[in-house]
């Protein structure tokens, strides 16, 4: 080593790098996590100085809540409501799209179904909000003009129709992303494997149940958990179309809307802070869950 010069240390210019990171977590993750779990065992209003300590009475509370178990069914419901369609429909996009070699114009179709997902979810729920307006919506004005119907439908009146109508939003919005993501687990399949397949006579519908299926089922897995983290956190979409009433009697009252109606409109934070919990352990338990049932599927073939 000439003289004057020293080795430099490269190593802890790394360090250097990431530390902007774990600043920026420790500050809005960790920070933010840690503190709403002091929350939840206060009673606190959100504006007098001083909060009264209750330890677990807000988790005791919520597991005697019978709108908090209201909310989660309704959120599963419109979640199971929309993504079987979307995945199915997703896969069906994915698979024509890949196995379809002279298609033209497929960079373009797939860029156009996944423009919804661009949308803001707030544009998207007032969109559908006066296509679906039972008194001026474009809806029932053609099914009134093909004599389907003899009179306008409200259709934020009962249960089912305003779940269907989330769902429908939900469905829409996702289904092009998902497809998406399945094209890209279809191309790391071998074309290999399709040919030998081939070779051995296998039709289509056994290439796929044997090869594509099974082997596209982490990308099915990636899907699924995401679609699930997002859909336990609905909350745009059902707020606006129900102005954030959950209506009809709370069949559309999603858990975060229940949040944030007991936090910011009722100013409970205390308690607000142990629904954020209970959602966050929910969504934990039922990704284990998905995680389980595909992932050991796919060790057993």
């Amino acid at each position: 080593m000439p003289k004057g010069k020293s080795k430099v240390d490269k190593g802890r210019y790394g360090i250097y790098f990431i530390i902007p990171y774990f600043v920026i977590f420790l500050l809005f993750s960790l920070y933010p996590i840690i503190y709403t779990f002091v929350i939840s065992l206060q009673k606190w209003d959100g504006m007098s100085l001083n909060a009264t300590f209750v330890g677990l009475k807000n988790y005791v509370t919520l597991i005697h809540d019978p709108v908090f178990y209201q909310s989660i069914e309704n959120t599963l419901i419109m979640w199971i409501c929309a993504v079987i369609p979307q995945m199915v429909f997703a896969l069906l996009l994915a698979v024509v799209f890949n196995n379809t070699k002279k298609l033209r114009g497929k960079e373009f179709f797939r860029a156009v179904i996944y423009l919804p997902n661009l949308i803001t979810p707030t544009a998207v729920a007032v969109l559908f909000f006066f296509l679906f307006d039972w008194q001026t919506g474009a809806v029932n004005k053609i099914l009134l003009n093909l004599h389907i119907v003899s009179a306008p439908i409200n259709w934020f009146l009962t249960a089912g129709t305003s779940r269907g109508i989330m769902s429908l939003i939900s469905w829409w919005m996702w289904f092009g992303y998902s497809a998406i993501i399945f094209g890209a687990g279809l191309n790391n399949i071998s074309a290999e494997l399709y040919e030998s397949a081939s070779i051995d006579g296998a039709t289509s519908w056994q290439s796929f149940k044997s090869i594509t299926f099974p082997l596209l089922k982490p990308t099915l897995l990636y899907a699924s958990i995401t679609s699930l983290i997002g859909g336990m956190q609905t909350f745009d979409i059902p707020y606006v179309m129900t102005q954030g009433q959950g209506g009809p009697n709370n069949q559309t009252l999603t858990v975060v809307m229940y949040l944030y109606n007991t936090a910011f409109q009722n100013s409970n934070y205390g308690y607000g802070a142990a629904i954020g919990y209970g959602l966050f352990i929910l969504i934990l338990i039922v990704s284990i869950l998905t995680f389980k049932f595909i992932n050991g599927n796919v060790e057993d073939e």
